[in-house]
């Protein structure tokens, strides 16, 4: 993980189109603003984890399925 310290009203620039800036600090919280292209995606963490599990936990239950089908299409055949 790179670490980089930045004051308020300063920048990091990502991948040379993405613009990270903190706009502000306040006790333990810090707000950052953020220009990038309209084909990007941004996502906080905790919804991007909750996606991720949601898309897991529906790709087994597909394959769960796939595999049923197939054995009970198996077993109808005998």
């Amino acid at each position: 993980m790179l670490f980089i310290s930045r004051k308020v009203n300063e920048s990091i620039i990502i991948n040379n189109n993405i613009e990270l800036k903190v706009l502000e600090v306040k006790g333990k919280s810090v707000k950052l603003g953020f220009d990038f292209p309209k084909t990007a995606s941004v996502l906080r963490k905790e919804l991007y984890d909750k996606i991720m599990a949601e898309n897991l936990a529906a790709a087994q239950s597909s394959a769960d399925d796939d595999f049923s089908d197939a054995f009970i299409a198996k077993s109808d055949d005998e």
